[in-house]
């Protein structure tokens, strides 16, 4: 069994703690907010996914403990959170460490991803990582309850593509590997601003024509901008791409989603962000995907969409009916 350090404790990270300690491996928590810890382990719950917690999960106030010894460090924290994170842990971090990385999200400065942020940060440490993106349809809330879930590890590294996929693996987890990391990770920062204009025709009141156009036109801005971008044009229509867009764009439990469905009721995004109490990472990913966009020359007509209603206040029943009336193109543009 593998020897596993998490930096995070959000609802994924946990998750993910919960069935890897479940399929025998020895699985530490690390989280800046070292209080919450102590309740973890005298309660032995995650009240966020009201799930029981293994008793052979462990939990480590101490940075340098959580990323000595291990096999794998799996980096859990919001996107926005990942170069800070790295750059407290970097110093504690052995050379060619495996570090997988669970969030989603590109950095607006930079347009790095969040591996690359994760391999600046142990450069500049003076090491070097093996790192691995793990992204696919898989909601925490799932997860937990043990029900069937895929996902893709992808790393330019297959060795360490491959031992991820050997220690993630279970009857309830099955895992691909994937070669095209840049591809898997621009699927899931993209996927989460899809998913909030889908959000948004739920709450408007629209049926599902509206959601069908809106997710399939959405993997086409996904699949043009990887492809402008050097991206394997079938990581689009794989799980990081079809299969977590479909999920995140539909799903009760997005995040994104139910952002989308309080701005399409009538909230401003900072009212319906306070709504849903946790991190949406599609408004996070807004900025970097248009600078993107711009670089590349590549035209995301939803993706403008949406950050003319989050960020500029556009009316939704006006953007739609802009949407609508574009000028007439080829379905393969």
């Amino acid at each position: 069994m593998s020897k596993i350090g998490i930096l995070g404790a959000g609802s994924w990270g946990m998750a993910l703690a919960k069935m890897l300690a479940e399929t025998g491996h020895e699985v530490s928590v690390w989280t800046f907010h070292s209080e919450k810890l102590d309740q973890y382990k005298n309660t032995r719950r995650y009240p966020n996914l009201d799930c029981e917690l293994p008793e052979s999960l462990s939990y480590e106030k101490e940075l340098g403990k959580l990323c000595a010894d291990k096999d794998i460090l799996i980096v859990a924290v919001p996107s926005v959170n990942v170069r800070s994170t790295m750059h407290l842990a970097a110093p504690f971090i052995p050379d060619h460490q495996i570090i997988v990385n669970v969030a989603k999200g590109i950095e607006a400065e930079t347009l790095m991803t969040l591996t690359d942020i994760i391999e600046d940060e142990m450069k500049a440490a003076g090491k070097r990582a093996r790192t691995v993106a793990l992204s696919g349809p898989t909601h925490a809330e799932e997860v937990v309850k043990g029900l069937p879930s895929t996902i893709v590890s992808s790393s330019e590294d297959m060795a360490a593509a491959g031992y991820v996929q050997d220690v993630f693996m279970n009857s309830c987890m099955r895992v691909y590997t994937n070669e095209d990391k840049l591809g898997i990770e621009l699927c899931g920062a993209m996927k989460n601003i899809i998913a909030i204009a889908s959000g948004i025709c739920i709450g408007i009141g629209f049926g599902d024509n509206s959601k069908a156009a809106l997710i399939t036109r959405g993997l086409a801005e996904i699949t043009r901008l990887g492809i402008a971008m050097g991206c394997r044009r079938e990581t689009f229509a794989g799980l990081a791409g079809m299969g977590d867009l479909i999920v995140t764009a539909t799903s009760q439990h997005s995040r994104n989603n139910r952002c989308g469905y309080y701005i399409g009721q009538g909230m401003s995004a900072d009212e319906a962000k306070a709504k849903v109490g946790m991190v949406v990472e599609g408004i996070n990913a807004i900025p970097a995907i248009l600078k993107l966009s711009d670089k590349y020359k590549v035209e995301l007509p939803i993706c403008n969409a949406i950050d003319a209603i989050v960020n500029k206040g556009a009316d939704t029943h006006e953007t739609v009916k802009l949407l609508m009336m574009r000028d007439k193109k080829n379905e393969r543009f």
